[in-house]
């Protein structure tokens, strides 16, 4: 057997963007729009259609029982690659060799049908995915053990929530037991209970000598369960190794788009209503330098067209990973003004944060009403720096926790008043 079990050699995906889109109607109708696309060719009225690459020369190898990470942004090309690894979509350019039975778990609910119920769907599904019926029926009731939803297993799948959906087609997925196992971020969806044993399933199955390719926005995740990883953008390759060096390349290159004036910012989305323009972020202190313990000033710089009525402004700070620590939100205690002028600054001061020393990923969001107008992903970021603010020598790293507590210790019955470390 080959020491090889998934080959990809210059794989490309061409895609055309826009044109003329076909119209069903008469043999009559078809006949006359054919004869008449050479004049309106000639006339500048035909659209031509817009072309570009999700995926170019791309090539990798995955060995026996190895578990390979994909990050990138969204749009990089990572579901691409996948679809055409699991044959649900063919290359313009290259080829991939896989060589053993394939499970693809690529979207929520792929195979099902909304009017069957959980059990008809556990049926339905893994024969889609190649299992033979007494293999479905001899696993029958360890992927029900695994989904916990043996209430719901006589209940029309069109009833379930999402997360109901992810469990019952990961779980047909994961018993599939397939040599190969590729995973699109669907763990995504689940609560943080059912992604960790999800995540264990996937462990388990790398330790008995399967292979997985493992796309996910969850860095820990990446780097606990990955043996190495690959970094894709505007369908390249841009590095592939270690996950935890790829990780740490990727978060970088993620931040380095905060540094640009937010105002050019194009990585954005909502409706453009409003758009934040500005942000600052330093320490209440004097010398305004962000240690553990400080207390953060976040200002935002806003503009509109138009007053903005019922605004709401959303902070989420993330560490180095870009795993959230804390959100920040304009609703949650005194609210502002329910009209603003149409440009402005608006200003957060937040309590004491014992981050521990480390880089920190801010993201922003303006809403207006319940509407999203404005949301930018790293934003900026900043720098928490090495401070003893205990007075001990004694401030933990960033890679063994993310933040500290302001604590007093005594022996109880033996406390003095007004001893201790105030936070």
């Amino acid at each position: 057997m080959s020491a090889v079990a998934v080959r990809a050699e210059n794989l490309g995906k061409l895609y055309r963007v826009g044109g003329p889109r076909a119209a069903y109607g008469s043999l009559r109708e078809s006949l006359v729009d054919a004869a008449q696309t050479p004049i309106r060719a000639l006339r500048g009225g035909l659209q031509r259609p817009e072309t570009f690459w999700a995926l170019k020369d791309v090539a990798f190898d995955v060995g026996w029982g190895e578990v390979l990470g994909i990050v990138g942004a969204n749009g990089a090309g990572k579901s691409t690659l996948l679809k055409i690894l699991s044959r649900v979509t063919y290359p313009t350019t290259g080829h991939a060799r896989l060589h053993g039975r394939v499970g693809a778990l690529l979207e929520v609910g792929t195979g099902f049908h909304a009017e069957l119920t959980g059990r008809e769907n556990i049926y339905l599904s893994g024969a889609i995915l190649g299992m033979r019926k007494s293999e479905i029926e001899r696993k029958f009731d360890a992927i029900v053990d695994f989904t916990e939803l043996e209430r719901f297993l006589d209940t029309p799948v069109k009833r379930y929530s999402s997360g109901m959906y992810m469990r019952l087609a990961f779980s047909v997925a994961a018993h599939l037991e397939p040599e190969i196992l590729v995973v699109d971020e669907v763990l995504a969806v689940g609560d943080a209970a059912f992604q960790k044993k999800c995540l264990g399933k996937m462990d388990s199955a790398a330790r008995e000598g399967r292979t997985i390719l493992f796309v996910s926005h969850n860095m820990p995740a990446i780097q606990a369960l990955c043996h190495r990883a690959l970094w894709l953008r505007d369908g390249r390759i841009v590095e592939e190794g270690p996950p935890a060096s790829v990780v740490e390349s990727y978060i970088a290159s993620a931040v380095e788009t905060g540094r640009f004036p937010l105002a050019e910012r194009e990585d954005r989305s909502g409706d453009g209503s409003a758009r934040i323009v500005s942000f600052e972020v330093e320490s209440a202190d004097a010398d305004r330098v962000i240690r553990p313990g400080s207390r953060l000033v976040l200002r935002l710089g806003y503009r509109s067209d138009r007053p903005v009525r019922y605004p709401q402004f959303v902070i989420t700070i993330s560490d180095h990973l870009d795993v959230g620590l804390f959100l920040l939100h304009s609703e949650f205690t005194n609210r502002l003004p329910e009209t603003l002028p149409p440009e402005g600054v608006v200003t957060c001061e937040t309590d004491p944060i014992h981050l521990t020393p480390g880089r920190c990923i801010v993201h922003l969001e303006l809403l207006k009403g319940n509407v999203q107008a404005d949301l930018i992903p790293h934003a900026g970021t900043f720098e928490v720096h090495d401070d003893d603010v205990f007075g001990t020598g004694m401030m933990p790293p960033r890679d063994w926790v993310r933040y500290v507590l302001g604590q007093r210790w005594w022996l109880e019955n033996e406390r003095v008043p007004g001893e201790g470390v105030q936070s």
